[in-house]
């Protein structure tokens, strides 16, 4: 592999693992801060996705961002109201609004499962038209990214040292002290789900506008390849204040993307990069558990040996 390739691989992977950083922060926000397994993201994604490219097609690509996390506050209230107000637990509450999304979702595509942006104008053909007598021109998707995640991070960071962002910390926490407090769990746990389905939504409007299409396959497995993002962000920088652990889950999303992009490299069918998933999952979540028991299997392994 020539360092030009290498190079290449590693812009590639930047570019998708800054884009699905913000799904991971979203998973961030509602699994590690509020502790509610939201399974409803692949269909976010997808709304995002789709919801962002009919907008743009009609042409207006910066409003498709707005409108692409609207239409995620939009599932994530449903998610939330699902499970606060009908009693349905997180986990079925987040597969029923996945399912009726797909519907949905072919529903904004115009009925069809594709739409096509090649004549369209987006946010990362409008950035490198603003760059184009620079050297960055050729970088213009990363920055778009980049600036995406920058503002996501930086939202995170201020909000959850808000009061409302403080509450939602504590109903992740502890539900029932945070109902002694005179505090409605119920709405911290609906506006908790709304914002990061907002960043899921984004960051599906973001990839199709980057892709210049959306399929509405896009976001199949992204629930997995977030959670593994996340994973393995929480091992590298798990510990820390917020902005610590928000870079963690970018720089998660990274070496995810990073480890997807050197497999495609290689020839590796499409078919087994899910479980090329299910495999970093693993990994990532029995490798800190491993990592604490290998003094005792070295113990054990040597006093074996000194029996022989």
């Amino acid at each position: 592999m020539t360092l030009a390739t290498a190079l290449s691989l590693g812009e590639t992977a930047l570019k998708l693992g800054l884009i699905c950083s913000l799904t991971v922060l979203a998973l961030f926000l509602s699994y590690s801060m509020l502790n509610v397994c939201d399974l409803s993201t692949d269909g976010c994604f997808t709304l995002g996705a789709a919801v962002g490219a009919a907008v743009a097609v009609s042409g207006h690509p910066f409003l498709s961002i707005i409108a692409a996390m609207l239409a995620g506050i939009c599932s994530g209230f449903v998610t939330g109201f699902f499970q606060t107000k009908m009693g349905v637990d997180s986990l079925l509450a987040g597969i029923i609004v996945n399912t009726g999304l797909y519907s949905i979702n072919i529903a904004v595509m115009g009925g069809s499962s594709l739409i096509n942006m090649n004549r369209t104008d987006t946010v990362f053909s409008m950035m490198k038209d603003v760059l184009a007598d620079t050297p960055l021109k050729g970088r213009a998707d990363i920055l778009v990214a980049l600036i995406a995640v920058a503002a996501v991070i930086a939202f995170l960071v201020v909000f959850l040292k808000t009061r409302l962002g403080l509450a939602i910390r504590a109903t992740g926490n502890n539900a029932d002290m945070v109902k002694s407090s005179s505090i409605n769990p119920v709405f911290t746990t609906i506006v908790g789900l709304c914002i990061a389905n907002s960043f899921t939504a984004l960051s599906g409007c973001l990839l199709s506008q980057s892709q210049k299409s959306v399929d509405i396959n896009i976001g199949q497995g992204m629930v997995t390849i977030a959670l593994a993002s996340l994973l393995i962000g929480g091992t590298i920088l798990g510990k820390g204040g917020i902005f610590v652990r928000a870079v963690g889950m970018v720089l998660g999303s990274f070496i995810f993307r990073l480890v997807y992009t050197v497999a495609l490299r290689f020839n590796m069918p499409a078919f087994m990069l899910k479980l090329v998933s299910s495999v970093i999952v693993i990994l990532a979540i029995s490798g800190p558990y491993l990592k604490r028991q290998w003094p005792q299997l070295k113990r054990r392994m040597t006093h074996k040996k000194g029996g022989f």
